[in-house]
């Protein structure tokens, strides 16, 4: 059964016992509410939470545990001699997931027989023709242990959903009987449904930390298997960037400074562009501009800021980039070849940021104290010189920590890098030549036709954690600086 109608069942279960058990304290109180010790609402929607938080529990967890359990099982069927040179246990085991998956849609499309699927002995050249034929991705040849291990993977699969299926249906019925039984006047619902509101609060707010974690883990776990597959001394040190997608990984090149640089280039490209107009448009609206136009100009400001990247990337596309062939192309000074380009993306993502530098610096600067700019009118100097030689030194030390947010909003940048610097990995310091980052390299990498265990797609777990480390440094700093500058004036 499909997990969406599960659910269904489990909350028609619920609603269900939502009712019963409002109506059965009801009745144990002769229909006078005055009697109960919670309001009626309180009894049904116990029943409601012990039926759907264990049910919803289980099913999540057994989620969770079933393909660990399966295929650890499965890994277990398949010989030595599966696992040719250059490959693992994870690239077989991804093949029998395929095929499996394969023989599961085949039936359903009718392309072969449920016996057929089932057949230990099945012609295994016949049956990667049959998917074959029926659209379904396979290896070239499936061999005998591929396809025994992926018709046990299957029916495993299938058993499993199915116990999935019997027992969670069975503890919403038990736990919402038994609930129901608990439905009598002298029953503490309001005192048991706050306290499992509060549960579910936690829960709630931990979500946030165990996502984290989680996305941590993930990363760490695929790039330690990357490591196994590719030196990490080649993958820190080499200066070119050259998967091979021949076999199970060739003879590649994934050397990731080519990335960074390019990552760090258009990030400060990008930097030059956003940090002087944010910080003027900041100035000019904290302290220039009549309360009209700011309320005017900050919300326009502002605007550009929800504007989707991929907006940003097709500007940078058809508007910056031939606007800068037209001056440094072949026309021009010749510096330029094609509209994609360090510059071409730098602008574009300078752009976006602009509204970014300018919120956090326009209310850093209005933090400054007012006490300090009146001391400096006091003194006799001009709103010019209060704001170069009081405001700005005051407020530096926050537009530095906005500064260095906005640089790791750039460098996790991926749609303007794709449509405006190209996919080009080099080394170079011509800011008109196409290069590309390290998001983008995580998208080209896990899309395409290699096998996700390869080593051309486990580096982007590899570029996913070095992408991270450095992000988390940039801010960890930034809030540093802005904690720091916000207790010296509060």
């Amino acid at each position: 059964m499909p997990v969406l109608w599960l659910c269904l069942i489990v909350l028609a279960i619920a609603i269900v016992g939502f009712v019963l058990g409002r109506q059965r304290a009801l009745a144990s109180a002769a229909g006078d509410v005055r009697q109960l010790h919670s309001l009626p609402n309180y009894y049904g929607w116990n029943v409601f939470m012990k039926v759907s938080v264990p049910a919803f529990g289980l099913m999540a967890l057994w989620l969770i545990a079933q393909p660990i359990v399966i295929q650890s099982n499965i890994s277990g069927m398949i010989p030595d001699t599966e696992i040719r040179e250059g490959s693992n246990i994870n690239l077989v085991m991804a093949e029998v997931r395929r095929t499996a998956t394969g023989l599961e849609n085949a039936v359903a499309l009718g392309a072969i027989s449920e016996d057929m699927a089932s057949d230990a002995n099945a012609d295994t050249t016949d049956m990667t023709a049959r998917l074959k034929d029926a659209g379904q991705v396979v290896t070239s040849t499936i061999t005998q242990p591929i396809l025994a291990a992926a018709q046990a993977y299957r029916s495993m699969t299938a058993t499993g959903a199915l116990l999935m299926t019997t027992l969670v249906v069975a503890v919403a019925i038990g736990a919402g009987a038994a609930a129901f039984m608990q439905s009598h006047k002298d029953f503490k619902a309001r005192n048991v449904v706050e306290k499992g509101i509060l549960v579910m609060l936690v829960a709630a707010a931990s979500v946030a930390i165990l996502t984290t974690i989680g996305i941590v883990l993930s990363l760490v776990f695929n790039t330690i298997e990357f490591f196994q597959l590719y030196p990490a001394i080649d993958f820190f040190t080499l200066l070119e960037w050259a998967p091979s997608f021949s076999g199970r990984g060739g003879a590649s090149e994934l050397g990731i400074l080519p990335l960074l640089w390019g990552t760090l280039y258009i990030s400060l490209i990008a930097l030059l562009v956003a940090v002087p107009v944010g910080l003027f448009a900041a100035i000019y609206l904290s302290e220039y501009a009549s309360p009209y136009v700011r309320g005017i100009a900050k919300p326009m400001l502002e605007i550009l800021a929800g504007i989707p990247t991929i907006v940003y990337g097709l500007f940078a596309l058809l508007t910056i980039g031939p606007m800068l062939v037209s001056v440094f192309g072949q026309e021009g000074v010749g510096w330029m070849s094609g509209g994609r380009s360090v510059m071409t993306a730098g602008i574009a993502m300078g752009i976006m940021l602009i509204p970014f530098v300018s919120s956090l610096s326009d209310d850093i600067i209005n933090a400054v104290p007012q006490a300090m700019r009146d001391g400096s009118y006091g003194l006799g100097a001009t709103q010019s010189e209060t704001i170069k030689q009081v405001i700005l030194p005051a407020a530096l030390p926050g537009i530095v920590g906005a500064i260095l947010l906005a640089a790791s909003r750039a460098i996790g940048e991926t749609m303007i890098v794709v449509m405006g610097a190209g996919a080009a990995a080099r080394l170079s310091l011509n800011p008109f030549e196409a290069m590309t980052t390290v998001t983008a390299k995580i998208v080209s990498q896990l899309t395409g036709d290699s096998d996700f265990a390869s080593p051309e797609a486990l580096v982007a777990f590899a570029l996913g954690i070095t992408l991270f480390v450095l992000t988390l440094g940039l801010n960890v700093l930034a809030l540093y600086i802005v904690r720091k500058y916000r207790e010296q004036y509060e």
